[in-house]
């Protein structure tokens, strides 16, 4: 009888554990971080490493840090040794400095190292494996720790994190299908990824950490494609997702230091056209110096935007140590806000 009982239970239970495993995986995965702690240095290194991989896009996931990792290899694995190297060099360096293990484990020394890496391997004249790069990649991820840590005490004060790093006419005619791939391609141009499949691995991984910052990405890949086309950018700029990362950060990262809210919806949209039409202007500019603009423009504006200090915005602001995912930040609020009102009901 017992049997006949549980047979019925067991859709209902295959269907809870894989709930349970999906959400095992998304978010923070705090969970496995809170399982790590007291494990080997090795294992603790390639968590603190995959979340660091997945910092540089706003995210906090050692899975979707793996996706990345997958989608770099698959791009170009020139490109993804020169970035992990570089995301060794910079987290080794904040381990020989002392720095916070909470913070180093987490990924915040690594992600900077990594990016100056890609940039130097995508922006070198030597071409694919020319070994003599690995050496100033180092430097260079090893110099980012320092840099982060000399002027966190500054950006502490204002409650910042620490920072990352054409012809004027179109001829042809444009082409929708073509500019609509570009708009995905823009999410993959973060880590220097300019073909399908990686940018999608890269859009998964942004939806395995937050489905709400991957529609960001996009929304903001869009707009400031948009933004490309209403100045007369290259069409070939458009259509390679090199017009789109720039709005693609500055969207999400609003997403991630305020709460959803319609306000702050706005401000997204406003920070991807913001960071686009600065992005233009740069690559202008240090274009003359033969200097690229790569990621400045949303680096700045996104800045610029967590210093807004206006009355109906700052309620909406989540403080530096305390950010995590759009959807457990929005949860969050809901309870302190329905907290506040029994209290002020009683």
């Amino acid at each position: 009888m017992d049997f006949g009982k549980n047979t019925p239970q067991r859709p209902g239970g295959l269907k809870q554990c894989f709930v349970s495993a999906l959400l095992y995986c998304t978010g923070e995965m705090q969970q496995l971080h809170t399982h790590m702690q007291d494990k080997f240095f090795p294992l603790q290194l390639v968590e603190g490493c995959l979340r660091g991989i997945s910092r540089v896009i706003l995210l906090n996931n050692p899975l979707s840090g793996a996706l990345i990792l997958a989608a770099l290899l698959l791009e170009s694995p020139w490109q993804a040794l020169l970035g992990m190297l570089g995301l060794l060099a910079s987290t080794f360096t904040a381990i020989i400095l002392g720095q916070d293990c909470e913070e180093v484990s987490s990924g915040l020394y690594g992600f900077n190292g990594m990016l100056v890496a890609l940039l130097m391997g995508v922006f070198s004249s030597a071409g694919d494996w020319y070994l003599w790069l690995l050496l100033p990649v180092c430097l260079g991820g090893a110099a980012t720790t320092f840099l982060s840590s000399s002027l966190a005490p500054v950006l502490d004060r204002w409650d910042l994190p620490p920072p990352g790093a054409p012809e004027s006419t179109n001829h042809t005619q444009l082409h929708v299908p073509q500019l609509l791939q570009g708009v995905m391609l823009g999410v993959g141009q973060i880590f220097a990824c300019g073909t399908v499949g990686p940018s999608l691995l890269i859009l998964v991984a942004v939806f395995l950490f937050s489905p709400i910052l991957a529609v960001y990405a996009l929304l903001g890949s869009g707009i400031s494609t948009i933004a490309g086309l209403s100045m007369s950018v290259q069409h070939s700029f458009l259509y390679s997702g090199l017009s789109g990362f720039n709005g693609a950060l500055g969207c999400m990262v609003v997403g991630v230091f305020y709460i959803l809210s319609w306000r702050t919806h706005l401000l997204s949209i406003a920070n991807a056209l913001l960071s686009a039409y600065t992005d233009i202007a740069l690559s202008n500019l240090l274009g003359v110096l033969g200097l690229p603009a790569s990621s400045w423009a949303a680096t700045l504006t996104g800045t610029l935007v967590l210093l807004l200090t206006g009355k109906n915005l700052k309620e909406y602001r989540i403080p530096t140590g305390k950010v995590t995912s759009p959807e457990q930040n929005l949860h969050s609020h809901k309870q302190w806000s329905a907290a506040n009102t029994n209290a002020t009901d009683v």
